[in-house]
């Protein structure tokens, strides 16, 4: 280790490591350390040198360290005092990762030596362990933004155009057959033209990435021999998961955006700032909770114990003014250096909690309202957290969309045969009963039938139970409400008529979801069958029961085609992707309502009619719908209107086609009855249509 280090003055600001061409500059918030230790390492991780950040600054410590360049590898230890009971739990046996790091060297490891206490002291959390950790630790890596992203843009596609695509980066790629095996579960594979070259052909605008930050597997993960997989236990928000990484570097990544750009498709990522994977006060001390654990955490009374919203053991304190900095420095960082589009906030309700409440004022909302990198990105809530109140769907505000769960549940149980048929209207027409009193529009609302956390969409129709065991949590992890339906058999069957049925009923599923008004999330590989094996909660699962088998692929190429005949109808014709609610009001001063909703006779259904005991059958007729050029800002008619039959019942039903002014015929275009769901024929209004049980039928009216 050399000797005779010394740091200049340098500056507060930005925090992080900067590197000037000269020299880097190191900053650090910590309001309660009384000392702080830059630690530096040489390529193989061995450690060089240390020395003191010789100045604070409101709360920010910083040196310069001249003659230092990019690649140098780096980490912390923070003094202060080891006091549980009053929130510090400083330790500067234990090396931390900066929380602006742009770069790792590796994975985070489980390991013991990152406990901040010692284990086999039964005061635990309140003893103080002396083991050093600099060899389980990955180092942080000083990074120049040296990347070229000269012709590439952001493509700003209207939330009313939008369809998105929810995928895992690594589980994506690591069983597909044309992917060189030493890339896949990486950026290199997931933008490979095989790869990006079957999600742009299936028509999506965006793809939604699970975290991409650094994250650690739990101690028991580890002792099961299990693995993080979902990603939801962050330690790091400016850097990319290394093993996400063939290159080790990020460049990897901002080609992979750029590739994906190239192609028309928008790059949203999930993050997770509402707590950290540090745990609980017996998890490990990587990152915030060695460097300042009563600023970046919500302490409880105890202060030796966290406020646990979130259900991982503690929670994020966004109230305070330099964790909310950080927050919106990491967006703004990946919007500005990595070209992303747009975010999902996991357990968004943890990030507005003021005292406790959540506050549709907070000030998250009003920094993203007025930060001008940050105004033209999408920005999905998903709203809810565990702690007290924290269901608020339809609660955020305006330039926020949200997670529409009442979406997903109300179209699985109608379906399943169990929901009423007015529930499944509003969710059609957008969910004007969640966002319309707020003076939302349809696109607050994303849409979906499956998620990464739940059953995949063949699951969904295989399954009335989840099976869980290979979680090690004796099956009670997951949720039990899943609203499945297996057709009368648990699993995979050779049952012919069941698993036409099935078929099916998958068909329904998505084509009501790419139907339906507001901004539709598909899951990824559930268009051709993607399989867990009934586990609903795989989030320790990196292996093959995640991981998108591609070998199905083959045997659902009617699935996919369905898919993309859905895509291509819903982005051809506005009235499937309206800006605003229907209204039930005429159309241009016409005799013809926007919307019409249809009994099986034909007629307008009046308010008995929605109260009919145990009715599976609607029809919904949409009138020709005008939309806004956002190129030439004229609006533009679509002269097509559409006829939406569906029937969840166990019978054939006789459907009279409405006769309504200007609609001779109708184009018999889609049935789910079909194995390949793609119709052909006309029928003139007023006849009968045969629309089969279990079965959802859509008509294009005569222009």
């Amino acid at each position: 280790m050399t000797s005779g280090l010394r740091l200049s003055q340098g500056r507060p600001f930005p925090l992080g490591a900067s590197p000037d061409g000269d020299g880097v500059n190191f900053a650090l918030f910590s309001a309660n350390a009384t000392r702080v230790e830059l630690c530096l390492f040489d390529d193989q991780e061995r450690e060089t040198g240390r020395v003191d950040l010789p100045e604070k600054s409101e709360d920010v410590w910083f040196g310069y360290l001249a003659g230092a360049k990019p690649g140098q590898l780096y980490g912390y230890r923070v003094y202060g005092p080891y006091e549980p009971l009053s929130g510090h739990r400083f330790n500067p046996n234990k090396l931390l990762i900066d929380p602006y790091a742009k770069e790792l060297t590796r994975p985070i490891a489980y390991d013991p030596l990152h406990c901040g206490f010692d284990p086999a002291d039964q005061r635990y959390d309140l003893s103080f362990d002396t083991r050093d950790s600099a060899s389980a630790v990955p180092k942080c890596r000083v990074l120049t933004d040296d990347f070229d992203w000269t012709g590439d843009q952001h493509l700003r596609t209207p939330r009313s155009h939008s369809i998105i695509y929810e995928l895992h980066l690594r589980g994506f790629t690591m069983r597909h057959p044309d992917i060189d095996p030493f890339v896949r579960g990486t950026a290199a594979a997931l933008c490979s033209p095989e790869v990006i070259g079957y999600v742009r052909d299936l028509g999506v605008t965006a793809i939604e990435l699970l975290p991409i930050h650094p994250f650690t597997t739990t101690s028991v993960q580890a002792e099961y021999g299990l693995k993080e997989y979902w990603g939801y236990n962050s330690v790091n928000f400016f850097a990319v998961e290394p093993r996400y990484l063939a290159s080790g570097g990020v460049a990897e990544f901002r080609k992979m955006v750029r590739a994906y750009h190239d192609a028309g498709i928008e790059v949203i990522l999930d993050v997770v700032f509402n707590h950290s994977g540090e745990g609980n006060e017996l998890g490990p001390t990587l990152s915030f909770r060695g460097i300042d654990n009563a600023s970046y955490y919500l302490l409880a009374d105890n202060k030796s114990r966290y406020r646990d919203m979130t259900g991982t053991g503690n929670t994020l304190n966004l109230a305070h003014p330099r964790v909310l900095q950080m927050m919106m420095d990491s967006l703004r960082y990946f919007v500005e250096h990595m070209h992303v589009d747009g975010f999902r906030f996991d357990l968004a309700v943890s990030l507005a909690r003021d005292d406790g409440e959540f506050d549709p004022k907070a000030a998250l909302f009003a920094c993203v309202l007025q930060d001008p990198v940050l105004v033209k990105t999408k920005m999905i809530a998903e709203p809810w957290d565990l702690g007290p109140g924290g269901y608020r769907l339809g609660g955020f505000p305006p330039r926020w969309s949200e997670w529409n769960d009442r979406f997903r549940n109300d179209v699985r149980r109608f379906w399943r045969g169990d929901a009423r048929v007015g529930d499944l209207a509003a969710r059609l027409a957008g969910s004007s009963d969640v966002f319309g009193p707020n003076l939302r529009r349809p696109t607050a609302g994303i849409n979906f039938i499956t998620a990464h956390d739940g059953f995949t969409l063949e699951d969904l129709v295989s399954y009335n139970f989840k099976h869980n065991a290979a979680n090690r949590e004796n099956n009670r992890d997951g949720t039990d409400e899943n609203f499945s339906w297996n057709s009368g058999v648990e699993g995979p069957t050779s049952d012919l008529g069941i698993g036409t049925r099935r078929e099916r009923q998958k068909r329904n599923l998505l084509a009501t979801l790419l139907l339906s008004q507001g901004m539709p999330m598909l899951l990824a590989g559930d268009e051709f069958g993607r399989t867990q094996g009934g586990n609903n909660n795989a989030y320790c699962q990196d292996n093959e029961v995640s991981w998108v088998d591609w070998a199905r692929l083959e045997e659902n190429r009617d699935l996919v085609a369905f898919v993309r005949l859905l895509i291509r109808l819903r982005l051809e014709h506005p009235v499937f992707r309206r800006s605003a609610f229907f209204l039930g009001d005429p159309v241009d001063g016409s005799e013809v309502k926007d919307i019409v909703w249809l009994t099986s006779e034909g007629q307008e259904m009046k308010d008995a009619d929605w109260h009919r005991p145990n009715s599976k059958v609607l029809g919904v007729r949409y009138a020709a719908t005008a939309e806004m050029d956002v190129k030439t800002y004229t609006r533009r008619l679509d002269p097509h209107s559409f006829l939406l039959l569906v029937n969840a019942g166990e019978e054939p039903v006789n459907f009279v086609l409405p006769k309504i002014p200007f609609d001779k015929r109708w184009h018999w275009i889609l049935d789910t009855a079909v194995a390949d769901g793609e119709a052909s024929g006309r029928f003139a209004a007023g006849t009968v249509f045969h629309l089969a049980a279990h079965a959802l039928a859509l008509f294009e009216g005569d222009v």
